[in-house]
């Protein structure tokens, strides 16, 4: 298992945010959570990014355990974030914060085909590539979040909430870049309340509630649950 979580728990403020929750992610998969919002869904992946401290459980990536490694140590191991809002540096032009994605490395050959594949996947940031982030718009600047996130060359990328605010058609082109994403070798550890889109491309998904996860399966099983489709999918995918 190239990511697991096990007996996770982590406190927001003095609300116990996830309670006991484990899970695996295994290298070339794609694993989606669900959710309502509130349920802890972020809260996972801000763990798993070293941004939030555990007070029970444990974190293992490729063997290592990096419960208590600072966000800087797991983005050097292979474990990058494309954040909730996006978290683009606003008044930087779209290359610089592509540069951002990749500071923790020094191998400027394998940089510069990095930047060459995030420009193939994401054609409208090469004719944006000068432009000040924080004009662009919201479509474009979730692209920009993603690939400041491959920029780092993950074995494993966090894509937290990639649908937010989007348009339909730009929702479905998000989609498509990630299943693209996988399929060149990236494992993908995906949040999303566009809960049919993302259980379509999971191999695995849990549902969580309240921080706990409650039902896992395949995409394709809990795409046909009775209940995860009236509380998730309108009653259909």
């Amino acid at each position: 298992m190239l990511l697991e979580v096990e007996g996770l728990c982590v406190n927001y403020g003095h609300i116990e945010a996830i309670r006991d929750i484990s899970f695996g992610v295994e290298e070339g998969s794609v694993v989606t959570l669900i959710g309502a919002n509130g349920a802890g869904k972020t809260t996972t992946m801000k763990t798993l990014s070293g941004l939030r401290k555990v007070r029970a459980g444990k974190v293992t990536f490729d063997g290592r355990d990096i419960t208590h490694a600072p966000p800087f140590e797991r983005v050097k191991m292979g474990l990058s974030q494309s954040p909730e809002g996006r978290g683009i540096f606003p008044g930087m032009s779209v290359r610089e914060n592509l540069d951002m994605g990749a500071y923790t490395r020094r191998d400027k050959a394998k940089i510069a085909a990095d930047f060459d594949r995030v420009m193939q996947l994401f054609p409208r940031l090469e004719e944006r590539i000068d432009q000040i982030a924080g004009t662009m718009s919201g479509g474009e600047q979730q692209m920009l979040a993603m690939g400041r996130a491959l920029m780092a060359r993950p074995r494993v990328i966090l894509l937290d909430e990639p649908s937010m605010g989007l348009a339909p058609k730009l929702i479905a082109q998000i989609f498509s870049i990630i299943t693209e994403i996988n399929e060149q070798g990236t494992t993908v550890l995906l949040v999303e309340q566009n809960a049919a889109q993302a259980l379509k491309r999971a191999h695995t998904a849990h549902v969580l509630e309240t921080g706990q996860i409650v039902r896992s399966g395949s995409g394709a099983e809990l795409a046909g649950d009775d209940s995860v489709k009236a509380a998730y999918l309108g009653g259909d995918v």
